[in-house]
């Protein structure tokens, strides 16, 4: 089996890592001067080892193995959410290195805002799958201040260079290691997670029209205060979901603005934005149906109308099985009785190379569960061991 340097993988992590460094993690917002010489590190790490390194024209970063076939594809994001974790994306990229720098025939892979910056997110594996047209880049803004994809581009260097996408039959799968961003690792004593799918993340804006007026001259009975009754849908909707979620599903409000936001004016207009998850269609469904049911019941009691709208609806992405069962006995070998099969809660690049190639997953324990937060940590045997386990699994699966 291929022996990870594992020094030199957790070194690689600890560089990288003070690049944009905050506290204890990092803030590399995607095409920010902090993310591009971080692309620009990866790239030199990449030529150390033999592989052929190049960055694209929407940021991905891609280590070519030079080796004859077959391959397999390995990697994940480097750019992270603002003041957040040093091993969210990047441990799924150095994990990634450390197989090819073990002697495998893995091309590594750093795609571009999986964290979501701009507005439609996942920029990178989607446009090396063929999946990002021209005019989404056109549409898209920073999430932060509003610049324009296509600006940032030009102010990281990137505008003009050709975007890649993946050479057909190249690769027998990818593999991408990940921190579990949760607590069932931890609560459970186990040192490592086999993903068995990826869950679809469904995403809505609810706007709320009402009438903007004076708070002290206006009657209660008068009112149509839409920012009350973005509190009671919202109520509403907590108390119904249960009834049609399954075990793992999650649903969010992730922002609720009212205008004019001043304390003494009734607000005339509340805006939503709410996300659902989880890995069944069928699922999703019903708790579409619950959603848009509980809008129809509040346009029916409420005086203020809510609008539903959706922004986007990915597709759950199942973990290959021999993939799986690679991983399985690799974990089971490295850590007898320490391992467990479950799903993930977080959407991921895999979930859009899993629509050309098969895909697998691979977890290490949350200390806390803490992610997207400067306090993202695991320890460092765990990453080792799972590095290690990923690496046996790889080999597993090119010669199954």
């Amino acid at each position: 089996m291929p022996q990870i340097d594992a020094d030199r993988f957790l070194r690689d992590l600890k560089e990288l890592r003070r690049i944009g460094a905050y506290k204890t993690g990092v803030h590399r917002p995607t095409y920010s001067p902090q993310d591009m010489e971080s692309r620009r590190w990866l790239m030199e790490r990449m030529a150390e080892i033999g592989l052929e390194p190049s960055i694209d024209g929407i940021g991905n970063v891609y280590g070519r193995h030079r080796s004859p076939g077959p391959h397999l594809l390995a990697g994940s994001h480097i750019e992270s959410q603002n003041q957040a974790g040093w091993l969210d994306g990047a441990l799924g990229v150095m994990a990634a290195l450390a197989l090819a720098r073990a002697g495998l025939p893995v091309d590594v892979a750093a795609f571009a805002d999986e964290e979501g910056h701009f507005e439609g997110g996942f920029l990178g594996s989607k446009s090396i799958i063929g999946a990002l047209p021209e005019e989404e880049i056109d549409r898209s803004r920073s999430r932060n201040d509003g610049t324009p994809l296509r600006e940032a581009l030009a102010a990281a260097g990137l505008a003009g260079k050709p975007r890649m996408q993946l050479e057909p039959g190249r690769h027998k799968g990818f593999f991408e290691m990940h921190i579990e961003q949760g607590t069932q690792l931890e609560r459970a004593g186990r040192r490592a997670g086999v993903v068995t799918g990826i869950v679809a993340i469904w995403q809505w804006r609810i706007t709320i029209e009402g009438m903007q007026d004076h708070a002290g001259g206006t009657t209660m009975a008068e009112r149509r205060d839409a920012g009350l009754t973005a509190v009671r849908l919202l109520s509403m909707i907590d108390r119904e979901m249960p009834k049609a979620c399954g075990a793992r599903s999650t649903w969010t409000t992730g922002r609720i603005s009212v205008e004019p936001g001043a304390p003494s004016i009734i607000p005339g207009r509340a805006d939503i934005l709410f996300q659902f998850r989880d890995i069944d269609v069928a699922t999703l469904d019903r708790m579409e149906a619950c959603l848009r049911a509980c809008v129809q019941e509040s346009n029916c009691r409420e005086r203020c109308e809510a609008m539903l709208t959706n922004i986007s609806k990915s597709l759950p992405a199942p973990c290959d099985t021999a993939m799986m069962a690679a991983l399985d006995s690799a974990a089971e070998r490295h850590a007898p009785g320490l391992w467990q099969r479950m799903p993930s809660g977080a959407g991921h690049d895999a979930q859009y190379i899993a629509r050309v190639m098969p895909v697998s997953m691979l977890f290490t324990p949350s200390i806390g569960g803490i992610s997207h937060h400067w306090a993202e940590d695991t320890k460092e045997e765990d990453l080792a061991l799972c590095c290690q386990i990923l690496a046996d699994a790889a080999e597993t699966y090119l010669k199954g």
